[in-house]
């Protein structure tokens, strides 16, 4: 028997079996198919290539030699099968964001774009954009490397763009800057956003309101100093962020200018335009303290939200988002877009996917509907 073949065979079965149902125990497993997915449930088509060259492979080399090995080839369909039906899901990302988008925001707000085909297929990690330049490690803080910025802008620094600031994932424990989400960050930044990525303390050696505080800090050192990468002086702001960051983005939106956040800047403006969540833990509290829950913190006043959540997410389970959709749609008088991404796992925004792209776009439009609004309002206040 082709042993060889045999193994790539049950490999892909593993990893079709882990993207079309997420394992949420025992932890040992949990975190192979976990690690597992964050790949090829977003780039199922690279198992599909390994899987069509190995099969050529042992074709070429005459290792398909007995009935077991035919069987084995006959077998492999069963993996190729699930990936095209992982692969199929991702492309029905597009129509389920502009259905919420529609829903939320008016009919048309959706636009139809075709997906990069050639990024998606053949350069899914490659996330740099020619035009954009990244300047890393500016300080915001006096918490050492914690307390470092990337700024993402076009080279060329067009005038007046808005402002994106995306926090990190990794359950207040770990992550950095430069890591999720840069998709988005290269394709604003080359159409003339100015995008930051922070880090910011972590547990255990801080814990809330030290995330929180660092959140404000990033978001006043935006509004005075994004202008020097060409952004408005009165920029839109948009705060955004992945798994606990989007947990932090959504405090830091739901709380602004609280002096209780600020100290030693009580007066920099620390309000943000709109908020875009994507795999957060929204309707959570961390350290045993229920100020920490956005649910708990809904206001009438708060900004427009777009929140992105996977519904086979195996790390945070939809009911979570959902608690603070509901509790800012009953508060509220901003609209909220909630966007359930079919067989969406958690963190599926670090690659160039068709899942991701297909967001980004509907981002896009969120973005352009908001700024809509704020801008004329920022105009006719200045």
């Amino acid at each position: 028997m082709a042993v060889g073949y045999l193994t790539t065979v049950v490999l892909a079965t593993v990893i079709t079996v882990f993207c079309l149902v997420p394992v949420r125990g025992p932890s040992l497993l949990f975190w192979f198919s976990y690690r597992l997915g964050l790949v090829f449930n977003e780039l199922p088509f690279l198992a599909l290539y390994g899987l069509a060259a190995a099969t050529a492979l042992a074709f070429a080399e005459g290792d398909i030699a007995t009935t077991a090995d035919r069987v084995v080839v006959a077998l492999a369909v069963i993996p190729a099968a699930g990936l095209a039906v992982v692969a199929r899901r991702g492309t029905h990302t597009a129509a389920v964001v502009g259905r919420a988008l529609d829903e939320a925001l008016g009919a048309g707000t959706a636009t139809r774009r075709r997906p990069p085909l050639a990024r998606i297929l053949l350069r899914p990690v490659f996330r740099r954009r020619r035009e954009v330049r990244r300047v890393g490690n500016l300080r915001y803080g006096d918490a050492g490397r914690r307390n470092l910025l990337d700024v993402y802008h076009h080279r060329a620094r067009p005038e007046g763009g808005p402002v994106l600031i995306h926090f990190h994932g990794g359950h207040y424990d770990q992550g950095r800057k430069n890591t999720q989400s840069l998709p988005l960050l290269h394709r604003l930044a080359s159409q003339g956003w100015v995008c930051i990525s922070a880090n910011y303390r972590l547990r255990p050696a801080s814990s809330h309101p030290d995330h929180l505080i660092d959140a404000k800090k990033v978001i006043a050192w935006a509004r005075e100093h994004a202008v020097e990468y060409g952004a408005h002086p009165e920029a839109a702001v948009f705060a955004s962020g992945s798994s606990a960051g989007a947990h932090m983005a959504a405090l830091a939106a739901l709380t602004p200018n609280d002096p209780a956040y600020q100290p030693g800047f009580e007066e920099a403006d620390t309000s943000v335009t709109a908020v875009i969540a994507l795999n957060g833990y929204l309707g959570t509290y961390f350290d045993g303290n229920p100020a920490t829950s956005p649910v708990n913190l809904a206001r009438p006043d708060a900004p427009p939200f777009l929140i992105a959540h996977g519904d086979l997410d195996e790390l945070v389970g939809t009911d979570n988002p959902r608690a603070l959709v509901n509790a800012l749609r009953s508060t509220s008088t901003s609209p909220v877009v909630y966007v359930e991404l079919p067989g969406g796992h958690h963190a599926f925004d670090l690659f160039h996917s068709f899942r991701f792209e297909a967001l980004i776009d509907g981002i896009e439009d969120f973005a352009a509907w908001v700024r809509s609004r704020a801008e004329p309002a920022r105009q006719t206040t200045t």
